[in-house]
């Protein structure tokens, strides 16, 4: 039964949560376009908690257009506006700007790859982890930190690039998302899967 594993604390009781934990959380991610979504997911969850953003992440997806930065990119003052007016995403022009900002950069980083000029996007993320997950040991989520060295890199480096809301927090909790770093609890039965 689902409700009886030993998971991390900090999915609680929420069925939601849980099954977010359990099929997707640490589960490395490689896909350009998944991570370009979790990216600005992470971003958009800047000062709330991520349950928030997982409850209205089929709605972003819905007016965000299924995270085509290709569509995302050329967003109009009126597309703008549609979307701070929709109570089913977090309504804060930074970061609806921040996305369409993200998206094109991304497109400009997939451009120069194209050309033989630069890495895709997901090999960009993941040489910030030499391109294979970074296995942690918590006993507890107290031992999980905030920020790492790896986290405060790849921020530094997005912001260098001009992409919004990836301070080291955001990346950090990014890279756990994204199996970047494998941070369940030793416990947990998603520890060394």
């Amino acid at each position: 039964m689902m409700g009886d594993m030993q998971r991390c604390s900090w999915c609680g009781e929420d069925e939601q949560y849980q099954a977010y934990h359990d099929e997707e959380w640490g589960v490395p991610v490689y896909d350009d376009l998944k991570l370009f979504e979790m990216l600005n997911l992470e971003g958009a969850q800047a000062g709330l908690s991520w349950i928030t953003v997982l409850r209205k992440r089929e709605h972003y997806r819905k007016v965000f257009d299924g995270f085509d930065p290709e569509k995302i990119a050329k967003y109009t003052q009126v597309k703008r506006e549609k979307l701070l007016a929709d109570a089913g995403i977090i309504r804060n022009k930074l970061k609806v700007n921040a996305f369409i900002v993200n998206a094109q950069l991304y497109l400009e980083m997939q451009e120069r790859a194209l050309r033989g000029e630069g890495p895709t996007f997901s090999e960009f993320l993941w040489s910030f982890v030499n391109g294979t997950p970074k296995i942690n040991h918590p006993k507890t989520m107290a031992d999980v930190p905030a920020t790492t060295a790896e986290s405060d890199a790849l921020s530094k480096a997005l912001k260098k690039l001009g992409f919004k809301f990836t301070g080291s927090t955001i990346c950090y909790a990014f890279m756990q998302a994204c199996g970047m770093v494998n941070d369940h609890a030793v416990d947990c039965f998603r520890y060394g899967k």
